[in-house]
């Protein structure tokens, strides 16, 4: 007999640092730090980032870049997954408040963090009802061309910050358009500057570790700064602005940024503005959670770990509910963050509360030297961090594999462009339940033989198979539920209409998982029906717990055939060029 559980292993359960803190020892804590390091060096640049992104000011970005990791590291369960802004949330956060016509700076701040507060109570509850499987609605393609074009929104709304226009839209045809009506207002040098550091970043990415090795360095010496090119673009561009001026010749800056700790602030209460944001809420946790579990699974299987879907929900929830009352807004797990994270050694959440304490002391120390950077180094950081996202290949992978999920990828990358990015979420869960309904209301349905010489039995249409005019089997690839239980009863008919020769029907069910009361109400009446064409309708190969549900209605008293353990027993009692025999 199982022990009952502990006070503390019940604690754990819903406060995993209890878990990982008892083994914690120097060697973990030097490897958390460095890891801590790395990725404070590169979330610095992303957070100020990340958050005009979003139309809010640049300290929002380190403000949800404290105390929501703090909150994970105590809640969440994969030990590398790094929470903090991140694009497509950010993107999605300014679409959101954008509904609201707000016009104060401050009256958008307090909306950020509303809506950081909805998401957190919407994921916290989820966790705690232990509904993460809800995250299962949206298929893989659909996300991935979500994604993608977010991805593509994202750089071409930063394109304005680049060429220092003019521009507005959360649509793809609304930012050209806006783009090119101004692009004769374009400011040369923040051109200059906004081309020049997208052109080093790029570079930076891609060929500085490469050159760093060959010149001697150390992988891990090479590693830090591969990560700390943007804070070189920071640098270097700020102190060109302040030396030259530059600011005086059109060059927009980021101007003052507040210097100490986050603030304590107070969402706002208000139940039209609720539900308002409640929908864009919604989706934003939906889509958080989507990404921030990939990564978590992703790289938790990489060491033999695990993590707990359920209990990642409240983690991300309490990141969000801590956003909201110190100044931030909507944060989820950031895929590129997570993986530096990963590679940089963390080996605990600790790593998350120490890049806490990094990005702590950046906004009590650093935020007067950001006075001068331009905002065309910070839209290059996003175009370099978002452009990796963008990924075609989908649609030749999905068009190879299936035209249906072809067509659910390119509609959500064509109305995510189209429309907005709220638009492209929705139509990808619609799409996502639509294509499940689609291809489950239409089951595999295949009628089988025996393979010579075995027990085993095949479809008539794919193998050589014995077979018997009298007898009819039918194995069913799919559970039997409400959108295809229709689908069956015509199948059936359509199959043993006018076939004279047909005295039995034999359902094979070793695919069946599940059958709801609809389907249950379909196989009544194809007994029915069945018996008033002197057919008998039998059943084989039944699950233990699709037999439980069925012994408790009268479906098996009615049943005018029998159910047999597998379907060799039914065709050696029901055949009779079979009866009787020893494969």
């Amino acid at each position: 007999m199982t022990p009952p559980p502990t006070t503390r292993a019940r604690l754990a359960r819903y406060l995993p640092i209890l878990q990982w803190a008892r083994d914690y020892d120097r060697d973990t804590l030097a490897s958390d730090t460095l890891a801590a390091v790395i990725v404070t060096i590169m979330l610095i640049p992303q957070s100020l980032a990340y958050a005009l992104l979003a139309g809010l000011p640049a300290e929002m970005g380190l403000y949800a870049s404290i105390l929501p990791l703090v909150a994970y590291a105590m809640f969440g369960t994969s030990r590398a997954l790094a929470v903090g802004p991140v694009a497509v949330v950010s993107l999605m956060t300014a679409a959101a408040v954008a509904n609201l016509g707000l016009t104060e700076p401050a009256q958008i701040a307090v909306a950020a963090g509303t809506l950081a507060l909805i998401s957190g109570l919407i994921l916290t509850v989820l966790g705690l009802l232990r509904l993460g499987f809800v995250a299962n609605f949206l298929s893989h393609p659909v996300i991935a061309g979500f994604i993608t074009a977010s991805g593509i929104l994202i750089a071409t709304s930063q394109l304005k910050h680049i060429l220092g226009v003019e521009a507005h839209g959360h649509t793809l045809p609304m930012l050209l358009g806006s783009l090119f009506e101004n692009i004769g207002q374009m400011t040369p040098i923040t051109a200059m500057i906004g081309v020049a550091a997208t052109g080093f970043l790029f570079w930076v990415r891609k060929g500085l570790k490469p050159l760093l090795l060959r010149a001697g360095l150390g992988a891990r010496s090479a590693d830090v700064l591969t990560k700390a090119g943007p804070v070189a673009a920071v640098a270097v561009t700020t102190l060109l602005v302040w030396a030259l001026g530059l600011h005086r010749h059109g060059v927009a800056i980021v101007g003052e940024v507040p210097m100490g700790l986050p603030p304590l602030t107070l969402p706002a209460f208000d139940a039209d503005l609720w539900s308002s944001l409640f929908v864009s809420a919604l989706l934003i946790s939906i889509i958080g959670f989507v990404e921030s579990v990939s990564v978590a699974q992703t790289l938790a299987a990489k060491k033999r770990q695990r993590i707990v879907p359920d209990q990642e929900l409240v983690g991300l929830g309490t990141a969000n509910i801590a956003a909201s009352v110190t100044g931030g807004y909507p944060v989820t797990g950031g895929f590129a963050r997570s993986v530096v994270n990963f590679d940089a050694g963390a080996e605990t959440p600790a790593a998350g509360a120490f890049t806490a304490i990094g990005i702590l002391l950046a906004a009590l120390l650093l935020t007067p030297l950001l006075y001068f950077l331009p905002k065309a180094t910070l839209a290059a950081t996003i175009i370099v961090a978002v452009l990796s996202l963008v990924d075609f290949s989908i649609l030749r992978r999905t068009w190879g594999y299936s035209h249906v999920d072809f067509a659910a990828v390119a509609a959500t990358i064509v109305l995510t462009l189209g429309f907005g990015v709220e638009a492209g979420v929705s139509a990808g869960v619609i799409l996502s339940v639509g294509l499940f309904l689609y291809k489950t209301s239409r089951p595999h349905v295949a009628e089988v033989g025996l393979v010579p010489g075995t027990q085993h039995f095949r479809n008539i249409l794919r193998h050589e198979v014995e077979t018997d005019p009298s007898l009819v089997t039918l194995r069913i690839d799919e559970s039997l539920y409400f959108a295809n239980a229709r689908f069956l009863e015509d199948y059936i008919y359509d199959r043993v209409a006018g076939d004279e020769s047909v005295r039995n029907v034999v359902l094979m069910c070793s695919a069946v998982n599940e059958i709801d009361m609809s389907a249950l109400e379909s196989l009544e009446e194809i007994n029915r029906r069945l018996h008033d064409m002197g057919i008998t309708l039998h059943l084989s190969e039944v699950k233990g717990p699709v037999m439980d549900r069925l012994k408790r209605c009268h479906f098996l008293d009615d049943l005018t055939g029998t159910v047999f353990l597998s379907q060799y027993d039914a065709i050696r009692a029901l055949s009779p060029r079979h009866g009787g025999r020893v494969a």
